[in-house]
């Protein structure tokens, strides 16, 4: 029995550990939902009268979804359910706030996508999104960022900075910023050289079948620097 009991010591301390990140992550996105909404109400108090063609939309969708739509673009906020561990060879790994307690390498994850708002107003299904960033948390409460360039500025401590309000409205202003510069470009003409009978069609019922992206036919990937 005392193998029984060594496995069963095991599943609690493993099981508990993910659930206290769960529940960490669960707290960030709901404090991303309402910096999300602070920001909506903002635009509303002090732009949205004199600007009525540009709007603020947040929907709190459900508890693991948000999206919050500005302009053309809409970004979804999207927390994964399971929780992950950081590879040995990512830098995290090799800090002594790791090293000192490996059950702080475990995390809770929230990715944020960016799409145009087309997209979803003409049910245009075969459009693309991309993944801007994601932001993994543990189980005290401490942060990293990984994802383009303004979202990857932001301050990455793992070793001792904890995601509070503060941290999160800065990273979903960069989220923002990041999107409303990342601009439609034209696709390669050689994507679109031929047309079909069906994608005419498809286009008259409003279901566009012709794909639709911010980077169609060029490179998008995380920034290196």
């Amino acid at each position: 029995m005392e193998e029984h009991s060594s496995i069963c010591e095991l599943l609690i301390q493993k099981g508990e550990l993910k659930q206290q990140i769960y529940a960490s992550t669960l707290e960030t996105m709901e404090l991303f939902k309402s910096c999300a909404k602070e920001f909506e109400d903002f635009y509303e108090e002090n732009y949205a009268e004199e600007h009525p063609r540009v709007s603020v939309d947040f929907n709190g969708k459900n508890l693991h979804e948000f999206k919050i739509r500005f302009a053309g673009d809409v970004l979804i906020f999207l927390m994964h359910t399971n929780i992950f561990e950081f590879p040995r060879d990512h830098e995290v790994m090799k800090t002594p706030y790791i090293k000192e307690d490996k059950n702080r390498s475990y995390c809770g994850m929230i990715q944020i996508f960016n799409f145009l708002n087309d997209s979803f107003r003409y049910n245009r299904i075969n459009d693309s999104g991309y993944m801007i960033g994601r932001i993994f948390i543990n189980k005290d409460k401490h942060f990293y960022v990984e994802g383009k360039r303004e979202l990857a500025s932001v301050l990455n401590n793992f070793n001792s900075k904890e995601l509070d309000r503060d941290a999160v409205m800065d990273i979903l202003q960069s989220a923002i910023k990041y999107t409303i510069n990342f601009d439609l470009l034209v696709p390669e003409y050689s994507h679109l050289l031929e047309i079909s009978v069906n994608d005419i069609l498809q286009i008259e019922d409003q279901n566009m079948i012709l794909k639709t992206g911010k980077r169609l036919g060029f490179r998008f990937e995380p920034d290196k620097d």
